[in-house]
C-alpha cells in the first residue's frame, strides 16, 4: 500500500510540476499581446519585440514612484541598449499632453505607448496590473522571467539574460 501511495505522490507532484511549466506567460500569446499607438504615431505590438530582452513597464505620469523608476530606467536603458536590451513603457496616462510631457522631461528614449484606460487600460488588464510602476522582465523566447525587480537585481538579471 505504501508503494502505490508514493506512486500516487511522485504522479501528482510530476503533473504540477508539468503544468507550472507551461504557464510561463509569453508575449506571444493572444490573451498578453496588445499593439498600441507609440509617441510618434506608429503602432507597436508588444510580440514584434519577441527574439529581443525586454523591459515591460507599466508607469503613469502622475506617479510619483513611476517618475523615480525613470531616472533609473534612463541609466539602465544608456548602459544596456547597445547590447540588446529593449524597453517598452506602457503610459496609462488618460491625457496625451501630460505624457508627452513627462517622457520629454524624463528623457525617455525607448520606446513607449499609451493605453489611455488608467487603471482599467487592457494591456493593464491582461498583464494583471493592480499598481504602478510595474515591470516584466521578458527573455529573449518571448517568456516573462521575473517580475519587478529593482535596482542591482534588475540590473543582474539583464546582465544574465544578455549574456554578459
Amino acid at each position: 500500500m505504501k508503494t502505490l501511495e508514493n506512486i500516487f505522490l511522485f504522479f501528482c507532484l510530476f503533473i504540477s510540476i508539468s503544468s507550472a511549466a507551461q504557464d510561463v506567460p509569453n508575449i506571444s500569446d493572444p490573451r498578453l499581446d496588445f499593439k498600441l499607438p507609440g509617441a510618434n504615431g506608429d503602432s507597436i505590438q508588444l510580440s514584434s519585440l519577441k527574439g529581443k530582452v525586454v523591459l515591460l513597464d507599466f508607469w503613469a505620469s502622475w506617479c510619483v514612484p513611476c517618475r523615480f523608476s525613470n531616472k533609473q530606467l534612463v541609466k539602465l536603458y544608456a548602459d544596456y541598449k547597445d547590447q540588446g536590451l529593449e524597453i517598452l513603457s506602457v503610459s496609462l496616462d488618460d491625457k496625451k499632453k501630460s505624457w508627452e510631457r513627462a517622457m520629454k522631461k524624463d528623457k525617455l528614449s525607448w520606446l513607449q505607448v499609451n493605453d489611455d484606460g488608467g487603471p482599467n487600460a487592457l494591456s493593464a488588464v491582461k498583464w494583471q496590473v493592480h499598481a504602478i510602476p510595474s515591470s516584466f522582465l521578458i527573455d529573449k523566447n518571448g517568456n516573462v522571467v521575473a517580475v519587478d525587480l529593482e535596482k542591482q537585481e534588475l540590473e543582474n538579471k539583464i546582465r544574465e539574460l544578455l549574456g554578459l
